[in-house]
């Protein structure tokens, strides 16, 4: 009795010892903080996913392209072997004389002079068709090695699109798997309207709003109509949009065309000084790497989409990090 006696206390003294030393329910605050974090890094690796599924399209038609011309140039070059073989067999087959030794010993030297200016005409040629086929064999070759470059970088770019397309799931899961350590409400409150503080959305009275004239008004009223469409990387419309997404989608209903990637659309049209100078329509630019985009819609605020979990809204402009701002 003594023994079983002795071992449950040691069970008990080790059930106590463990249940003091067990890891504390996570904070809310310090989840939210970290989850902040991932779905900026999830921003970034979307951005650079956007930036290698553009590069990975353009380099495919221009592989395309190439690769077309190579089997064209291949075809000429057969046909311009073709008849340079021709021309070789005949020789072979009159014994390889020169044709002016051959028209000498002809039988009907009435004719030479006429057959003479014959064969110096086709004698021409040949040298013609040799100096084409050697220009076609190099220009063939230049298209070859272009053709390859471009399908070497093709190959480097569809790693750095699959890499960040893992880094984008890798983010989110990680995410994911914060919030799903919370309580039910402490989820709740972080993915419904309390996430990032500095993305949280504005209430705004669009009738107060300045109306902006010509492409960058239609842009405006396009991007404002998706107000409550989700966030979702990599899509660009109708129904859901990342944040560069949300841009391209509501310019090129006016027409006009703006690169996919926040990066580059921190480049386009001019730039304005301050947030003060902005007017409706100019593109401001967030982050030391540009990875998030707005649209300015006046009175100090844009409209834009922040990250997954969220959706498209109104947000004030300086509340996250102004890199660059730009007019279309």
């Amino acid at each position: 009795m003594s023994v079983l006696t002795a071992a449950a206390a040691t069970t008990v003294a080790l059930s106590a010892q463990m249940s003091a030393h067990a890891a504390p329910a996570p904070k809310k605050e310090d989840v939210k903080a970290q989850v902040d974090q991932l779905n900026t890094e999830q921003e970034q690796a979307a951005e650079r996913y956007n930036g290698a599924k553009e590069r990975s399209e353009q380099l495919r038609k221009q592989a395309d392209q190439l690769q077309d011309q190579v089997a064209r140039g291949q075809d000429q070059m057969t046909h311009l072997q073709a008849g340079l073989a021709e021309v070789a067999g005949e020789q072979y087959r009159t014994g390889g004389i020169d044709p002016t030794v051959q028209l000498m010993l002809t039988s009907d030297p009435s004719s030479y002079l006429q057959q003479a200016a014959s064969v110096q005409q086709a004698t021409s040629s040949q040298t013609d068709a040799l100096k084409s086929l050697q220009d076609q064999q190099r220009r063939l070759d230049q298209q070859k090695t272009e053709a390859a470059a471009v399908l070497a970088s093709l190959d480097e770019t569809t790693k750095d699109l699959n890499q960040s397309k893992a880094d984008v799931n890798k983010k989110l899961q990680e995410a994911t798997t914060l919030l799903n350590s919370l309580s039910a409400a402490d989820r709740a409150s972080i993915t419904q309207g309390d996430g990032r503080a500095s993305r949280d959305s504005v209430r705004v009275d669009l009738s107060t709003l300045p109306q902006a004239g010509g492409y960058a008004g239609v842009a405006v009223a396009m991007a404002m109509s998706k107000q409550g469409s989700p966030y979702h990387w990599s899509s660009v419309g109708p129904n859901q949009f990342d944040c560069s997404g949300l841009m391209v989608w509501a310019y090129r209903q006016a027409n006009v065309s703006l690169p996919r990637t926040s990066q580059e659309q921190g480049n386009v049209g001019t730039r304005v000084p301050s947030l003060a100078e902005a007017q409706p329509g100019d593109l401001v630019i967030y982050g030391s790497d540009r990875h998030h985009v707005g649209m300015y819609i006046g009175d100090g605020m844009v409209v834009h989409a922040p990250h997954t979990g969220d959706v498209v809204k109104v947000m004030k402009a300086d509340a996250m990090p102004i890199n660059t701002i730009r007019r279309v």
